[in-house]
């Protein structure tokens, strides 16, 4: 994996893979019906990590994120490697989001790798920009939002109907 962007964040998710195997790389202290009820879709749910996640993998926090996107060629890939596969966004931070590979033509020289899975939305609403909603489940019983992205009003409906409460400094 490249080291492009020097991030000290959760720069890398994990995605692809289905709720049941949460538990292998990550500290899951939600109930698995909202998982299921949240992915897949424009969701980023970040965990605590476990001790079996590659400690290259964010090694500047205990955290990480996992996505499960609602695009076939996503979790088809997934599949053919066999689990979860790391990754990083295709733009800079704070960047909107590249629908399709052209639009960060300008990385592909950092790149070991581009695969063009076709575009991503229906590439014209301008929320298809605004990525995923980021979600922090780390703490029990609460969620923060760390991005507000594109689901944020179904993703909090969500999480309140199980009972979890905004967080302190979430942007809720």
């Amino acid at each position: 994996l490249p080291r492009f962007w020097n991030r000290t964040s959760s720069a890398f998710h994990l995605v692809g893979f289905a709720p049941p195997l949460f538990p292998r790389y990550c500290h899951v202290r939600v109930p698995e019906g909202l998982l299921k009820d949240l992915l897949p879709g424009p969701v980023t749910l970040v965990m605590e990590r476990s001790e079996e996640l590659n400690k290259d993998l964010n090694p500047f926090t205990p955290l990480v994120g996992i996505r499960i996107p609602d695009h076939a060629f996503m979790q088809d890939l997934a599949q053919v490697f066999g689990g979860p596969l790391a990754l990083t966004t295709a733009n800079l931070s704070s960047q909107s989001s590249s629908l399709n590979v052209e639009e960060f033509q300008d990385l592909w020289p950092h790149l070991s790798l581009i695969i063009d899975g076709g575009p991503i939305g229906d590439g014209q609403s301008p929320e298809c920009r605004l990525g995923s909603t980021v979600v922090d489940l780390s703490v029990p019983g609460k969620f923060g939002i760390i991005r507000p992205g594109c689901a944020l009003e179904s993703t909090s409906a969500i999480l309140q109907e199980y009972g979890l409460l905004p967080s302190h400094g979430s942007c809720l």
